[in-house]
């Protein structure tokens, strides 16, 4: 069961930041193991218990990141990341491709949400086509988010957008190229106790709804070819 992370767990992160190589990281991977990978594989099973409940047909597996960055992408930046997270998802070959719950702690804070981090194009197109279809429900989805405090829309968008959007509240959607709905904050006291976990299941719940219209995106016919 998550206990909540402790100083000891910032204290690490600072320190592979400033210390980024192998020596020092041997010399603390006790630390990492106990007060870092433990701690957010306990908070990660209990999120992933949290919404395997909640959508039992959806096949979700939980993950936790790996604190190793991959060898052929350091570009000039150490082997340890300074940050973990833990996710769940529908397993998939490119798991950029699915819509995915996640939590993140860095140095300076944590965030939490769901949406893609790299969805292919075709994807997006076939948002923008359900849309165009049934604008209606995704007005709704969207006059909720924009009606509470706890989430913002995060997007990388093109240039120009891809289609007219049917109604201005709607036009945030056709011009992202990839999204997330996230929530980020400084350290806050809860994320040293179990407070956290009602906090993000509370999130989690609200973000129930958009999760399921994304998900099953992939099983609508390709608009390019219609």
């Amino acid at each position: 069961m998550f206990t909540g992370f402790t100083d000891e767990t910032v204290d690490f992160m600072w320190g592979i930041r400033f210390n980024n190589e192998k020596p020092w990281f041997e010399a603390h991977k006790e630390t990492y193991l106990t007060q870092l990978y433990q701690p957010m594989r306990e908070l990660g099973g209990e999120i992933y218990d949290f919404l395997q409940e909640k959508r039992p047909d959806y096949g979700l597996i939980g993950k936790v990141s790996r604190i190793y960055r991959d060898a052929r992408r350091l570009h000039g930046r150490g082997p340890y990341k300074d940050h973990l997270w833990c996710s769940v998802e529908q397993p998939a070959e490119q798991w950029t491709s699915k819509p995915t719950f996640w939590f993140e702690l860095t140095p300076e804070g944590w965030s939490y949400g769901m949406g893609y981090w790299m969805p292919k194009p075709v994807t997006m197109a076939k948002l923008r086509s359900r849309i165009d279809r049934d604008p209606a429900a995704m007005e709704k989805l969207t006059r909720k988010l924009n009606g509470q405090r706890e989430f913002i829309l995060d997007t990388q968008d093109y240039k120009k957008p891809r289609s007219q959007a049917p109604s201005e509240i709607l036009k945030p959607w056709y011009q992202m190229k990839s999204f997330s709905v996230c929530h980020e904050d400084k350290l806050t006291e809860e994320l040293f106790s179990r407070d956290i976990v009602d906090r993000l299941k509370r999130g989690y719940a609200f973000l129930l709804p958009y999760y399921d219209y994304f998900v099953t995106l992939d099983g609508d016919p390709d608009p390019r070819e219609m």
